[in-house]
């Protein structure tokens, strides 16, 4: 899914991290927050070779698939997107902005509400920006898992495309077992 986007390389480019677990519709709205100030957007994909555990239950692959629904379903032009992955460096972080540096399109200014990463970014002389949140009390992975977890509604808080998708490849079964192992142990 790493492609040439439209308007790369004009202005200052901007990088939003995120973990998409799953894509949700704040994701949506902080990619559109983004590609209104700015003519394209690198999106990297964190934790990208985590998967199958409680807080990362789908794969590099899967959340790829699912960005590529959200922008046909919301009408994100997909060619103002790189899109690109990034593994985590447990307890190595000052190297985890070099990785991010390589693994991704030149940028400038990194887009995150995370405390951590801001501070990361923030030290290695990046300009760091926050973004609008849509209802951070609902539209956030935890709180979908959650709501997986426990049979509430979470329709209305993912895309429309990106609900089925996951329903076609058993991610509630997957969160649910993901869950009820952890707590075996």
């Amino acid at each position: 899914m790493l492609q040439r986007a439209k308007g790369f390389g004009m202005g200052r480019n901007p990088l939003y991290i995120g973990r998409f677990q799953p894509v949700h519709n704040g994701h949506v709205h902080a990619i559109k927050h983004i590609l209104s100030n700015h003519g394209c957007v690198i999106i990297a994909v964190g934790s990208s070779l985590t998967s199958h555990e409680k807080d990362n239950p789908f794969t590099f692959g899967e959340r790829l698939q699912m960005l590529r629904l959200a922008f046909e379903e919301t009408g994100i032009d997909s060619g103002r997107c790189i899109v690109t992955g990034v593994p985590d460096v447990p307890a190595m972080h000052f190297l985890w902005v070099k990785i991010v540096e390589a693994m991704s399109p030149p940028f400038e200014i990194v887009y995150t509400n995370q405390p951590f990463t801001k501070r990361l970014f923030t030290e290695a002389g990046y300009e760091v920006r926050p973004i609008p949140y849509l209802e951070r009390e609902k539209y956030s992975g935890v709180e979908i898992r959650r709501r997986i977890l426990s049979g509430e509604d979470w329709s209305q808080l993912v895309p429309k495309k990106v609900f089925e998708y996951i329903g076609s490849i058993q991610g509630v079964e997957r969160i649910r077992a993901l869950t009820s192992s952890d707590e075996a142990f």
